[in-house]
């Protein structure tokens, strides 16, 4: 499998990514933002672009759409109950579905929050890649989750964390949606001062333009991003100093954690 990246340098800081079979050279078009960019982008590594998936119906992520589709007539695939908000879309996943091209099988995960037809799209450890691969969107970021005031709810991205991205193994890779790399650290180190990983890859990426931002794993993840840390001593007792009536459940934790993400 072949992962290509490109930074948008827009003011959301998008991520727009081509998936590829190396073998057949027939890539899918994710989340694109700037479908010229796109096409230039497989055009530059041989690709051919088979098909264009939409993590969710927000513009910044199916802006790119017509003119993919146009220059290649791949058709547009999204969560079936993303039907009707996706202008062209040929296709409705459902949690479990495979997408096969050539050699690649990604497996649909359904991660309502963000929004309410949000997907994610795992790419399972298989001969074609030695490890996990998972493709946020705009779900889980570095060091952070998705916000959901726009047609979101917390309480879904709360659970599509505890049942969709828990489970997975810590050498799993992570892509996400958009580079929010270093505001996201600065955050966690107001949740989290004296956390170490944070401290280290703050300085690690101090420097780094966004196109060459590291590609963590989930379980370096765990580390430092509070979303996934609900259960570090030093979080909740933070919180529970701003917020004396916090209950002891999980759901609280995240919850609070989303309301200062939001007003940070």
């Amino acid at each position: 499998m072949l992962v290509l990246r490109r930074y948008m340098d827009n003011a959301l800081r998008n991520f727009n990514y081509l998936i590829a079979c190396e073998e057949t050279r027939q890539a899918i078009a994710l989340d694109p933002l700037d479908g010229e960019q796109m096409l230039a982008l497989a055009d530059d590594h041989g690709l051919s672009i088979r098909l264009i998936i939409n993590t969710h119906e927000h513009n910044d992520h199916i802006q790119g759409n017509p003119v993919v589709q146009a220059a290649t007539q791949a058709p547009v695939w999204a969560h079936k109950n993303a039907m009707g908000r996706i202008p062209g879309q040929a296709h409705g996943l459902v949690a479990g579905d495979m997408v096969e091209l050539g050699t690649l099988r990604l497996k649909v995960l359904f991660t309502p929050g963000h929004t309410a037809v949000h997907l994610c799209l795992l790419a399972e450890a298989s001969e074609n890649n030695d490890v996990p691969v998972l493709f946020s969107g705009d779900t889980l970021f570095n060091a952070c989750a998705g916000n959901c005031r726009n047609g979101g709810n917390v309480d879904d991205m709360y659970d599509t964390f505890i049942s969709q991205l828990m489970p997975l193994p810590d050498e799993t890779l992570l892509y996400p949606g958009h580079d929010y790399m270093k505001n996201n650290l600065n955050f966690a180190l107001t949740r989290e001062p004296d956390n170490d990983m944070a401290v280290y890859w703050m300085d690690q990426v101090q420097a780094v333009d966004a196109e060459d931002m590291p590609v963590m794993t989930l379980g370096q993840e765990r580390q430092y991003n509070p979303f996934l840390r609900l259960h570090s001593e030093a979080v909740r007792r933070k919180l529970k100093e701003e917020f004396p009536q916090m209950g002891e459940g999980d759901r609280d934790v995240f919850r609070l954690l989303r309301q200062l993400r939001d007003q940070w």
